[in-house]
């Protein structure tokens, strides 16, 4: 177990829902978000940094018929409601998983600001082999103007600007926007988000 998978498994075991900063009671810009990209039932959705988040399930209660959910700490996952079994759950560090298969949908709320330098290359090339050549995702980070530090771990924090450049090709932008996420203690948190369409160039035979 590495010191970063210690650490969250420590987070989940130690503190309830309400006790994290990151808690929401309903997901409301991410379901905004994934909804812009046109999802259906045959949909394949994964949400990477999961943690006990109330998506996964309102994805499978909306009609999303193929819904994973990613996260490097495994008590996060057990405590995770799988709407009956019908989330997927995965346990692994996203910046050294080797996706079986692709996904339609990548969702990140949770994980992209907690990595620095290579990792953050890693991460992109976990989201470029996971997600269909025709897929898209919704990304969301501390904003500039948001913490420095989460959870006792240092962040990076992203403008628009800085957000769209680190994701590059072959993307499309779709939309960015900031929101301001409020704690379980009331303290404000600023998020940068980027929906992008995936456009891999056609390949003649």
């Amino acid at each position: 177990m590495t010191r970063f998978t210690s650490h969250w498994e420590k987070v989940y075991i130690e503190n309830s829902a309400l006790e994290t900063s990151w808690y929401e009671e309903s997901p409301a810009v991410s379901l905004e978000l994934l909804e812009l990209t046109g999802m259906n039932a045959d949909t394949s959705v994964i949400d990477v940094g999961a943690g006990r988040s109330s998506l996964p399930a309102t994805l499978v209660g909306r009609g999303v018929g193929d819904v994973s959910a990613l996260d490097i700490s495994a008590e996060a996952l057990r405590q995770l409601d799988d709407a009956n079994g019908r989330v997927a759950r995965v346990v692994a560090d996203v910046t050294e998983w080797r996706p079986a298969r692709t996904f339609d949908r990548w969702h990140d709320r949770a994980v992209l600001h907690f990595l620095h330098s290579e990792q953050t290359l890693a991460y992109r090339d976990t989201l470029l082999n996971a997600l269909n050549p025709r897929g898209s995702l919704v990304i969301g980070v501390f904003a500039d103007t948001g913490p420095e530090s989460c959870s006792g771990l240092p962040v990076t924090r992203y403008s628009e600007t800085d957000l769209v450049t680190w994701l590059g090709e072959p993307f499309d932008i779709v939309t960015t926007r900031r929101h301001t996420h409020h704690t379980p203690w009331s303290s404000a948190q600023d998020f940068v988000w980027v929906v992008a369409r995936r456009r891999d160039p056609v390949v003649f035979q």
